[in-house]
């Protein structure tokens, strides 16, 4: 059964459709990606998941049943992307309140908060105003907060942003450990290679409709485009054959080919097999996310913004 079903939600906002008529299912202990650009209604779907706005029609079940955001929303973590800490509190105070606020007795909450102060090296900011935070430890802080009483659901909305490199790995690390003792994370973003390393399941959505949904496997097999890439001798001579065409000569002296209709990739290996041509290497090019993005939304405002994110 599936932690949470979404059915035909829909939310307008005067004249614009923020969410348009949008399903999907998270199952429990995945890792699932909501991905699409800056206003394609990603937000507003959260707040809905989370009883912070209702839907205009449609439905939201948790655990099967219907979600009622007076009792569910104690299983549920959000962090959104706007930060909701108070400035003037120092930071040990800060996390010891909110964790109350979920229902934690205060020594287990201190208990929980040194954890998890000591796994991201927090704790040296115990007495430290919240006002005197970079962007980058008011992140961390707000990660602490939303997952401390342990939520089966957990949502992040852009969790990463503001983080350095190091810490950011030091998120992520947390995120599959969190998802492997069973919780459940909608991880929101915009930014596609973030997804890759981490979802198993998206769903990717533009202008308030859905546009994508399945696995990150299912979704690169649905939009690859037959190229390989192969690595041969420095020596050996290009050229195109009914099995395959060369669509680009690396500096490696690596080829990219893209195999015609009808032939497989044994028939690729034969080809130069059978020419006595050593091949040193040989391997399935598939579509970044970014990529197949930019091929759906072709031409919309959305398709400019993903082209300016590495794949």
């Amino acid at each position: 059964m599936a932690l949470l079903e979404l059915h035909n939600l829909k939310k307008y906002y005067a004249t614009q459709k923020a969410v348009d008529d949008i399903s999907f299912s998270v199952e429990p202990g995945t890792i699932f990606g909501l991905l699409g650009p800056n206003g394609a209604g990603k937000t507003t779907l959260l707040r809905m998941i989370t009883g912070i706005l209702y839907p205009d029609s449609g439905s939201i079940l948790f655990k099967g049943e219907p979600f009622d955001a007076m009792k569910d929303v104690e299983q549920i973590g959000y962090m959104p992307e706007e930060r909701g800490l108070y400035k003037k509190m120092k930071i040990g105070e800060h996390a010891l309140y909110l964790a109350q606020l979920k229902g934690l007795e205060k020594n287990e909450a201190l208990r929980l908060i040194k954890e998890w102060f000591i796994k991201l090296e927090m704790q040296s900011w115990w007495n430290k105003k919240v006002e005197d935070l970079s962007k980058g430890m008011s992140q961390k802080l707000q990660f602490v907060t939303t997952v401390l009483h342990d939520p089966k659901l957990i949502i992040l909305d852009e969790p990463f942003s503001g983080l350095d490199p190091v810490n950011s790995n030091i998120i992520k690390e947390e995120i599959f450990k969190l998802a492997k003792r069973g919780a459940t994370i909608i991880f929101s973003t915009h930014r596609m290679e973030q997804v890759e390393e981490i979802c198993d399941q998206i769903v990717l959505v533009n202008k308030g409709q859905k546009i994508l949904d399945g696995s990150v496997k299912e979704v690169k097999q649905q939009f690859k485009q037959n190229l390989f890439k192969i690595g041969l001798d420095s020596n050996t001579s290009l050229e195109n054959s009914n099995v395959f065409e060369v669509i680009k000569e690396n500096e490696d002296h690596s080829l990219i080919v893209k195999i015609q209709q009808g032939y497989t990739p044994n028939d690729v290996l034969l080809h130069y097999i059978n020419q006595n041509i050593p091949i040193h290497s040989f391997q399935e090019i598939l579509p970044s996310l970014n990529e197949i993005f930019i091929q759906l939304v072709e031409g919309t405002p959305a398709a400019r913004q993903f082209q300016h994110i590495p794949a």
